[in-house]
């Protein structure tokens, strides 16, 4: 049976490199319709809560798991020579920055290596990973062709980009459309036919550079929206213009035009790091992305700009940042999503701290905070200890947080999110 009966058989045997916010997903939803998945991570803890049948993604629900694992479809192990059993192999390992502009490829490199040692004849290989344009052709074909294989004839190399968007419930991993492109047109093909095999719109570029640089369109066009949005909010306070007031207006228009709102910044993977894979990429060309560059330094000032206005709120009540409690409600990246990383209100924390202001938080689904410098747990949020604060910093707009109590109780508010809306109360501060 050859590799294209396989996969439209549903007999091709898949093996998800890394059980991450992008792997897991993938690796169930190809479970759930009937093919047979490998999930293989280095980290012990994540491969045994797949064998426990605990979840610990938002994005797949316990039942979920619960099913592929005990249907035998999804298995997972930190034995990477499982890969010589597989016909599909997908590559979803994290990709970092080296230093602020540098991109750190080497969990790819890691993952082709390993993947080298093992591979079979008639094998796709997908990445999924965000990357720079070109990585696929440049750093993956020539490792594997090195064993005498050779794209379209035994081998078959495509790139995927992944669009999770972790907590969306209404766009899950199946519901958003693919995009795939091939070292060939044979690669391509077979990557498009399996991916239809769990999602309805499946979208085939011309290579695996069209399908990377599209990932990183996407999340370019994202990060300069957002700096342009918090460049504009910081303008408003000094113009003393109402920013959320302008862009609910702006909206109103039903073309040429798409809302952005500021905060504190961005976090998570996909937008801090990705556009600067281009970026860097751009410059090996000798060609110089201002707009990627500049909206990147100013997402990453707000937190800096943010202690900068919660010092003139504190003024204006005769208290120092040194001497001030301050309240930070709301500490992940991303509204009601479990995810800390790169996250902008830890770094207000930081920099807080490093002025000498007392800081605590409340999260309602983070109850303590181990990472980097920072070690606390959250607080109740009662009357009793909102009056405590000087300042009360709405960080990230959870949707359980008892904002009524916060108004009622605190002493002043700092709004970054806009939750008060158009309530014109003297006590509040917008971003």
């Amino acid at each position: 049976m050859n590799l294209k009966t396989k996969i439209q058989n549903k007999k091709a045997k898949i093996a998800v490199l890394g059980l991450g916010y992008v792997g897991l997903p993938l690796a169930v939803s190809f479970a759930k319709v009937g093919f047979y998945v490998y999930g293989m991570d280095m980290d012990h803890d994540r491969v045994k809560r797949v064998q426990t049948k605990k979840n610990y993604i938002a994005d797949v629900t316990s039942g979920e798991m619960d099913r592929v694992v005990d249907s035998g479809h999804l298995s997972a192990s930190t034995d990477f020579s499982l890969i010589k059993s597989a016909d599909v192999i997908i590559i979803c390992v994290p990709t970092p920055l080296r230093r602020k502009y540098t991109p750190d490829v080497s969990f790819i490199v890691n993952a082709v290596k390993t993947i080298d040692q093992y591979i079979k004849k008639d094998t796709l290989v997908i990445l999924e990973s965000t990357t720079y344009p070109g990585t696929t052709r440049e750093l993956i074909l020539p490792v594997l062709e090195k064993s005498g294989m050779k794209v379209g004839k035994g081998l078959y190399l495509a790139f995927s980009p992944e669009r999770i968007d972790p907590g969306n419930k209404k766009f899950k991993v199946t519901e958003i459309p693919k995009i795939v492109g091939g070292i060939d047109r044979a690669s391509g093909n077979l990557s498009k036919a399996l991916y239809e095999k769990i999602i309805k719109e499946v979208h085939l570029v011309s290579s695996a550079d069209a399908a990377e640089m599209t990932k990183l369109l996407e999340n370019s066009f994202r990060i300069v929206n957002i700096g342009w949005i918090n460049e504009l909010a910081m303008m408003c306070h000094k113009l003393n213009i109402d920013i959320w007031e302008v862009i609910a207006a702006a909206k109103t228009k039903p073309f040429g035009f798409m809302p952005f709102y500021p905060g504190l910044g961005v976090g998570g993977h996909c937008i801090p790091d990705d556009p600067l894979y281009l970026h860097w990429k751009a410059r090996k060309y000798g060609f110089n992305s201002k707009y990627i560059r500049l909206s990147a330094d100013t997402n990453s000032h707000m937190p800096a700009y943010a202690v900068g206005r919660i010092g003139e709120i504190l003024m204006k009540n005769k208290k120092s940042l040194e001497s001030a409690k301050v309240l930070i409600v709301g500490v992940t990246y991303k509204k009601d999503v479990k995810d800390l990383r790169k996250s902008p209100p830890l770094r207000l924390i930081e920099l807080l701290k490093y002025k000498g202001v007392s800081v605590s938080y409340f999260d309602p689904i983070i109850p303590y905070l181990k990472i980097g410098t920072l070690d606390m747990n959250s607080i109740e949020l009662s009357a009793k200890n909102l009056a405590g604060f000087d300042c009360v910093v709405i960080a990230t707009d959870h949707t359980s947080v008892n904002y009524n109590l916060i108004l009622k109780s605190a002493k002043s508010i700092f709004d970054t999110r806009n939750v008060f809306g158009l309530l014109n109360i003297k006590k509040i501060t917008k971003l």
